[in-house]
């Protein structure tokens, strides 16, 4: 009889064989008296008989569907197994798992920028996470019509409208389009609310959203890295003292002759900047001290340059030094 009675058991479970499944529709309807229910982690089975959920069941673990299951159904609660009478109800499995979805703009976007006519093309990538957030809702909307639904169909109906959602973002508040990553965090905050507003109607939440970059038009990189470098010919001084200043350093950790020339004449070329700095800047001596502070005269006369050896008045053309 045992041997008999297993010809018509079975077992009710998803192996979530494939990747990114949000739900999953048990196929046979059939359910047999002796059957198993296999809840994974990560996993609910929703009992349903002629489209209506019967019960909910979120614990993982293995359960007898006679014994454990049919007593906490609502209308099938006295269902009776017989030698020819399966239960002909269906199970979906949700997955409760967050899943990460890599997104990329389909086509270059043109964003309205001032001196473009034609808009400044841009593409961005990122991630988003989606989970099941409303069992009747996906029930309603998609299991009636689909076995299973994916990770891809999610991603699908958010590129369709993420054109659209970008431009709108990034336009807000005036914001740089040459440096938009600096908006980025913001203008993703903004796309993800908008996004888990329009997924919730399928009952799918969007928990999270980011942009991980942005990508300009080789002709827009180019010019970014010209301004870059432009914005240090600034610094280009004071870069070349500080270079020479370590370059003497080295040298005289060095030693040799050819060291020392080259030191020399390193030494002799800073002295001139000194100098003219000085010209420039009357009230600095040779230690990059303000001559009040330091009680002493310029060592050359800012008028003329002609070396004062420290006396209050020009020899040559008689300006007051101090």
């Amino acid at each position: 009889m045992g041997l008999f009675s297993n010809q018509f058991s079975n077992v009710v479970e998803w192996n979530e064989g494939r990747e990114g499944v949000l739900f999953f529709k048990w196929q046979n309807q059939e359910i047999k008296k002796g059957s198993k229910l296999i809840i994974r982690p990560g996993q609910d089975a929703i009992f349903m008989y002629n489209g209506v959920v019967e019960g909910i069941f979120e614990d993982e673990g293995s359960y007898d569907i006679e014994s454990d299951i049919i007593p906490f159904l609502t209308t099938l609660k006295s269902f009776k197994f017989g030698f020819n009478t399966p239960l002909r109800a269906e199970v979906l499995f949700i997955n409760t798992k967050e899943l990460l979805v890599k997104w990329g703009t389909k086509n270059a976007i043109n964003l309205p920028a001032r001196g473009l006519p034609g808009g400044m093309p841009i593409r961005a990538f990122g991630t988003f996470n989606c989970r099941i957030v409303e069992h009747q809702v996906v029930i309603d909307k998609l299991a009636g019509i689909r076995q299973t639904y994916t990770v891809e169909d999610v991603k699908e109906r958010i590129i369709a409208s993420l054109d659209q959602l970008l431009m709108s973002w990034i336009a807000k508040e005036g914001r740089d389009m040459f440096n938009l990553q600096v908006d980025a965090r913001n203008i993703a905050r903004g796309i993800e609310s908008d996004l888990d507003m329009d997924m919730r109607k399928l009952g799918i939440g969007i928990t999270d959203f980011t942009i991980e970059s942005f990508s300009y038009p080789e002709e827009i990189k180019k010019m970014q890295e010209k301004a870059a470098a432009q914005s240090m010919v600034g610094d280009m001084n004071r870069y070349t003292q500080m270079a020479a200043a370590d370059s003497m350093e080295k040298g005289r950790a060095g030693g040799g002759i050819a060291a020392d020339m080259v030191n020399l004449q390193m030494g002799m070329a800073l002295g001139q900047q000194m100098v003219g700095q000085m010209n420039q800047n009357p009230g600095m001596n040779a230690a990059g001290q303000s001559s009040a502070s330091a009680g002493t005269g310029p060592k050359f006369c800012p008028d003329c340059g002609t070396p004062t050896g420290g006396t209050k008045f020009c020899g040559n053309c008689g300006r007051q030094l101090l």
